[in-house]
Parts: C-alpha cells; structure tokens; sequence
C-alpha cells in the first residue's frame, strides 16, 4: 500500500512539474549548455556555429505534415545558447554588463520540414552596433543542403556595449592547447559594413516604432 502512495505522489508531481513548467525545454537547454561548455570545441566570435536537429512527433503542427512555425524561433534558443558558449559571448557580457535579451527576429520560411527530417542550425554574428549585436540562423537540410528557413536576431544588450564586448573577445581570440588558432581570429577589430537586409529591416523597426508612438500619443490624448 505504502509503495502504491508512493508512486502516485511521484506521479502527481510528475504531472504538476509538467503541468507548470516545460520541463523538455528546459532539460535539453542545460545539455545544449553542458555540451557546448565541456564537449565542444571553443570558437572565435566571428566563426559559424552548427547543431543538429530533427523534427519529432511533438514538433509537428496539426496536420502533422511538417514542423510548427513557432518551433523554428524555439529551436534558434538551443542554437543561440550553443553559439553563446563555444565563443563565451554571454560570458563576456556578464563579465561588462548586466545581461542580454532578445530585441527582435524576423524569419523567413522557404521549404517545410517533414516529421522526422534531420536539419542543422548555423549560427554566426552578421554585424553588431552600440547596443546589439545581430545574428542570422539558418536551417538546412544536410541531405541536400537547402535553406529550409532563414532567420535573423536582433540581440540587445544591457548595461554594456556590443563594440566593447565584441572588441575585447576579438583581441583575446581562441586559444587551443596554448596557441591562438589562425583564420578568422587573425582579422582585425573592424566593424562590417551594414548586410542590406539588416537595413532593411530595421527601417522596418522604426517604422513600426513611430506608428505605435503616434497611437499611444493619439490614445493619451484622449
């Protein structure tokens, strides 16, 4: 009787944790981290970062024929969380300021993924101003090496200066068994010209900013 309580205690709690908390999301983002921290190769902050991914029965939408939009931006997460430690960007942000959060995304969709389809998530830092630093993801198909979809992030940071945090890991580089591995972290600390799309895109932003200004003044005043 005993082990009988006992089992449906762990079992309500159990279902109360899932009940309260995504618990698969937060299990696979301390292994994205752990992997990333001690199992992965360091890189240098301008280099391109790759995980591995499929899409599972619980990432499909309600016609099961291919992954959920939303799980595209929620699959970004574990690949951010992996670029963040194999260059110690979020490290180093700590280290200047206060944090770091999502400012603005933007994705583009350009072929579905199937239910069971095995893709891989590139990552890599496109520009960086002041107060953000920009990254494009792209998932791809390792059988045929299309672009599924193409996403950008707009990173914010608090408390502290992209130019300064970006500098600094640029200057200290990667270093492997005591060497400094050559290649990208050879390049000097020059900040890349502006991607048009990235311009684009936050003309967008303003856009949208100064209308939504105009609404709140129009409301206010009444």
């Amino acid at each position: 009787m005993i082990t009988c309580w006992v089992l449906a205690g762990v079992f309500g709690a159990i279902v109360l944790l899932y009940g309260l908390i995504e618990v698969h999301y937060f299990l696979r983002m301390c292994l994205t981290v752990f992997l990333a921290r001690f199992c992965k190769k360091k890189v240098h902050i301008l280099d391109e970062t790759t995980v591995y991914g499929i899409c599972t029965t619980t990432d499909v939408d309600t016609l099961l024929y291919h992954m959920n939009n939303a799980r595209y931006l929620r699959e970004i997460d574990f690949a951010r969380a992996d670029f963040y430690e194999r260059t110690s960007l979020y490290r180093e942000i700590c280290s200047q300021g206060s944090g770091v959060v999502q400012g603005a995304s933007t994705i583009r969709y350009r072929r579905f993924l199937k239910p069971l389809s095995i893709f891989k998530i590139t990552s890599k830092i496109i520009y960086w101003d002041e107060k953000s630093v920009f990254m494009e993801h792209r998932f791809i198909t390792p059988s045929d090496g299309f672009v599924r979809a193409i996403a950008m992030c707009r990173q914010r940071l608090l408390d502290c200066s992209a130019e300064a945090v970006i500098g600094s890991l640029m200057e200290r580089g990667v270093k492997q068994n005591g060497n400094v591995e050559a290649g990208v972290t050879q390049i000097p600390h020059v900040r890349p010209q502006m991607p048009p799309e990235v311009a684009r895109w936050l003309e967008s932003n303003e856009i949208s900013s100064a209308m939504l200004r105009q609404n709140s003044a129009a409301t206010t005043n009444c």
